[in-house]
């Protein structure tokens, strides 16, 4: 095509150098929330000790406010909002973005937030596998009114490393599972507080049992289409979560605002020391 316009990003080959605006890229880290990413950008700009004010980043997409996205030395922060749609779409055009670019050996990261499964609270999961409903490690996509079916597993070498990463930390509890990626909060999580719940907390037990037995330790509602469409790109990935709560404990998150930032800082704590190990900047 003579334009690519990259719509949710505000961005387009035709209006933008993307290969002089994003060819160093080595480092890709997506987030749901907008807030959360900025503030990862601000701390990886004072971890990679770059001059200027980490406050004074710019969000690359301001022309749209569907997802931010902020540029840090070679590593991207981007917003992703909640769910597969939302994500799905993020990825697509971030995915066109690398290769207008030019950008080589490239690593992505989820970054994000969790309902743990029989985990303590503020332990951070790697996931191994990303699992849907039915702990498959896979992720269904309707093209033209047929169902795809792509494998979801990510880069084990990654996940390793990442591990390697939290031993030498030794900030905080860290673990490699599986993460069931579902379409909502609370029917698909099993949650007894939704406006609607046709299921009893006996049957919500011996789902979450299920899972666990299936090597499951984390729930969220993105990481299937992440490790799928990364995986049929040819792209190193990880997601990298905490879980703000225990699901056998109970649905909703009763931990208090600063408890709960602290535990959304750690896997970026821990990424960012992935990230600066490549880069030279720590042993």
């Amino acid at each position: 095509m003579e334009e690519d316009i990259l719509y949710h990003f505000s961005l387009s080959t035709k209006t933008h150098n993307l290969p002089e605006m994003f060819g160093d890229i080595k480092f890709v880290c997506v987030g749901g929330s907008a807030n959360r990413m900025k503030a990862f950008a601000q701390f990886m700009h004072h971890e990679l000790k770059l001059p200027g004010i980490p406050e004074d980043i710019r969000d690359i997409c301001e022309g749209t406010d569907r997802y931010c996205m902020y540029k840090v030395g070679p590593v991207l922060s981007i917003s992703h909002g909640m769910g597969v749609p939302s994500i799905s779409i993020m990825l697509h055009e971030l995915i066109k973005l690398l290769h207008h670019a030019r950008c080589r050996d490239v690593v992505l990261f989820r970054l994000g937030t969790s309902g743990g499964v029989g985990l303590a609270p503020g332990t951070v999961v790697i996931t191994d596998k990303a699992v849907d409903y039915s702990f498959l490690p896979q992720f269904e996509q309707v093209v033209l009114g047929k169902v795809i079916t792509r494998s979801t597993e990510l880069d084990e070498g990654v996940a390793n490393e990442l591990l390697q990463c939290s031993s030498e930390l030794q900030n905080f509890p860290t673990v490699i599972g599986n993460t069931m990626c579902t379409h909502d909060f609370y029917e698909g999580q099993g949650r007894l507080d939704g406006a609607l719940c046709s299921f009893s907390h006996e049957e919500k037990l011996e789902y979450l049992r299920k899972a666990y037995e299936a090597g499951v330790r984390n729930i969220e509602m993105e990481s299937t289409v992440f490790a799928a469409m990364c995986r049929v790109c040819g792209l190193k990935a990880a997601v990298v979560c905490v879980a703000l709560l225990n699901r056998f404990d109970g649905d909703q998150i009763t931990s208090s605002h600063d408890v709960l930032v602290e535990y959304q800082q750690r896997p970026q704590v821990l990424v960012s020391h992935f990230i600066k190990k490549h880069l030279g900047l720590v042993a």
